[in-house]
């Protein structure tokens, strides 16, 4: 995970990469979190050639933003290098979490 700071706005640009040994043989990738709303379908990630998986956004600073991947509509996975994990409300495992 990757974080840019923007000097002239109260965002941060904030690029999240799920590894191929995550996404294994993945044909579709989407990252789902508070920042929208835990659509399964809003936010697909772009894969790379390598097999992973990216996608940058403009969060808005001073926040925390709770989220996972959601891999081929069936599998959920957590960012190996979140800022920290918070146990999910809704059934067993924790969500990632980026600080900005």
């Amino acid at each position: 995970m990757k974080k840019r700071m923007l000097k002239s706005k109260s965002v941060c640009k904030v690029t999240f990469e799920l590894p191929v040994e995550a996404a294994g043989p993945a044909s579709h990738v989407c990252i789902v979190g508070d920042f929208n709303d835990w659509d399964t379908d809003s936010t697909p990630m772009q894969r790379r050639k390598d097999g992973s998986y990216s996608i940058t956004l403009d969060l808005e600073r001073d926040r925390e933003y709770q989220f996972k991947y959601l891999i081929d509509d069936s599998r959920w996975e957590n960012d190996w290098e979140a800022d920290k994990y918070i146990p999910s409300p809704l059934g067993e495992g924790d969500n990632s979490v980026v600080v900005v």
